[in-house]
């Protein structure tokens, strides 16, 4: 079967479900194990998507008069 890709959002919602069943201790260990690595592909599917979200975000400079973009490093660009 084909794994399904989720929007970020949608990761991010079952991700949370996963964390609260552990958390609830009520899963024996197979199905734990089972929510740990679910809940670890989840994890590597939203840090990808906000990989890919940072490097479309640009910073818009002023050079020589004239507006310019370039790549968002998030170390106190704006």
């Amino acid at each position: 079967m084909a794994k399904q890709e989720f929007s970020f959002e949608k990761a991010l919602e079952e991700l949370q479900s996963i964390v609260s069943a552990l958390e609830n201790g009520n899963a024996g260990l197979d199905e734990s194990l089972g929510l740990y690595e679910r809940g670890v592909e989840l994890v590597r599917l939203c840090n990808r998507r906000l990989e890919e979200a940072g490097q479309r975000v640009q910073t818009i400079r002023m050079t020589d008069g004239a507006p310019s973009t370039i790549p968002f490093s998030g170390e106190n660009d704006i």
